[in-house]
Formats: structure tokens, C-alpha cells, sequence
């Protein structure tokens, strides 16, 4: 009877975890280049004999690598990655991957996100306009010119959010390690004055909160069955 509770336990555990998940890809459906999350769980087995006891593994987290959809702003500081890309920006925890581009311009001409953290060029170096001529001309393949002068290009970096790669702020990852620079594929590139949706799908997002939170209310209903049968026998037994 114990062994039922703690199986119980494992579940309710997991179902935590996947509700935590899905709440944030609920509250982020809005978010620009949000990736929406999701965690995979396993069988862990205790005992190799006929009365072995399954258990709910803690979860592996994954990440949705669709691409969301774009909407076109006018606004030429605006960028959205087309193709299997990502943005790089400077954090003061080390290089962050983003399909976030919003950005600005500061009165330096440095080429920052709204937080403030500065663009980098496919080497990894800030990226510097010149503030005195206007917005930039930003080419497919992310080169930004200024009054026809190139000034630099845009970094795009080969990234796939995996087990080692950790969310920071609401749409970025820092890598478990470092990322390749993506050159001279026609299929990459960048699109000014457009933004990339997030790609969570709110509506089917909903419905698997209301079925992970009915499922942990049947298993707290269950644990709760359990745990007043276990009392009545001993009760019984104590008679």
C-alpha cells in the first residue's frame, strides 16, 4: 500500500513539472522568438522481479524548434531570422542566443537589444553603426549598410536549444557551448522591419493545462483514497 502512495508521489512530481512548463508557454504565447518548452518523462524501475515497481523519471527538458510566424512592423531596427539561425547578443552572463530582434541604437551607434545588451557580428564583436546616418539597410544575409557604406553584418549562429542550454530572460538560451557562426547558406538569412512570433500554440497549450491538472487531481484523489483505506485497516487490525 505504501509502495501505491509513493508511486503516486512520482506522478504528482512529474505533473508539477509539465504544468510549471506549460503555464510558461501559456504566459509567453505573446513573447517575440519565444521557444515553447516541454519535458519528456520514463519509466524507472525498482526491482527485477514479478514484483517490480515502475516510477516516474524527474523529466528531460526539450525545446519546440519550430519557427513562429512573422509580422511585418515597418520599423528598420526590427529583424527576424529566416532559416535555422539565431541572433547573438552580449549578456553580462557571457553570449545569449535569441530570435528576439528588437533592437536599437544607442547614441554611440552600438547596435543593442532593448535590455541593452549589444548585437555581435559573426566574429563576436559588438556591432557599431554610425549615429548620425539614420537607421541602417539591413541585406538578406544580414550585411548593414549606412548611406551605402557597409559597416559590418549581423551574426547568425547555428544553435539548437538541448539538455545543455539554459533559458535566460524570456527568449533567449546561453549554450552549453560555443556556437558555430552560419556563412554562405542561401536558406539563412535576416528580414528587416519584420519579428518573428512566438511558436507556442495558445489554444492547444490551454487544453493540455486543464488535462495535466485534472490528471493531478485524480492523483490526489487516489493518494487520498489510498491513505484512508490504509487507515480504516489499521484500525480494523487494532480491533
Amino acid at each position: 500500500m505504501q509502495t501505491g502512495l509513493y508511486v503516486a508521489l512520482s506522478s504528482q512530481m512529474a505533473l508539477e513539472r509539465r504544468l510549471t512548463t506549460l503555464a510558461d508557454n501559456v504566459a509567453n504565447a505573446g513573447t517575440v522568438g519565444f521557444r515553447a518548452g516541454g519535458i519528456t518523462f520514463d519509466d524507472v524501475m525498482s526491482g527485477l522481479t514479478d514484483k517490480s515497481v515502475s516510477f516516474v523519471s524527474a523529466g528531460d527538458d526539450f525545446y519546440d524548434t519550430q519557427a513562429g510566424g512573422l509580422q511585418e512592423t515597418g520599423n528598420p531596427f526590427d529583424f527576424a531570422v529566416q532559416g535555422n539561425a539565431w541572433f547573438a547578443v552580449e549578456t553580462p552572463a557571457g553570449p545569449m542566443m535569441t530570435r528576439d530582434g528588437r533592437f536599437t541604437m544607442l547614441e554611440t551607434g552600438e547596435l543593442v537589444t532593448l535590455e541593452g545588451h549589444a548585437v555581435l557580428d559573426a566574429g563576436g564583436a559588438p556591432l557599431v553603426l554610425d549615429p548620425q546616418a539614420g537607421p541602417p539597410e539591413a541585406g538578406a544575409d544580414g550585411t548593414l549598410r549606412q548611406n551605402g557604406q557597409l559597416l559590418g553584418a549581423i551574426g547568425l549562429f547555428a544553435f539548437t536549444p538541448g539538455p545543455n542550454a539554459q533559458r535566460y530572460g524570456n527568449s533567449g538560451f546561453l549554450p552549453g557551448m560555443q556556437p558555430q557562426p552560419v556563412v554562405d547558406q542561401p536558406d539563412v538569412g535576416v528580414a528587416q522591419g519584420f519579428l518573428e512570433d512566438s511558436n507556442v500554440n495558445a489554444v492547444q497549450e490551454m487544453m493540455r493545462l486543464i488535462q495535466v491538472q485534472r490528471a493531478f487531481e485524480q492523483v490526489t484523489a487516489l493518494m487520498r483514497d489510498s491513505d484512508t483505506s490504509m487507515k480504516d485497516a489499521i484500525k480494523t487490525m487494532g480491533s
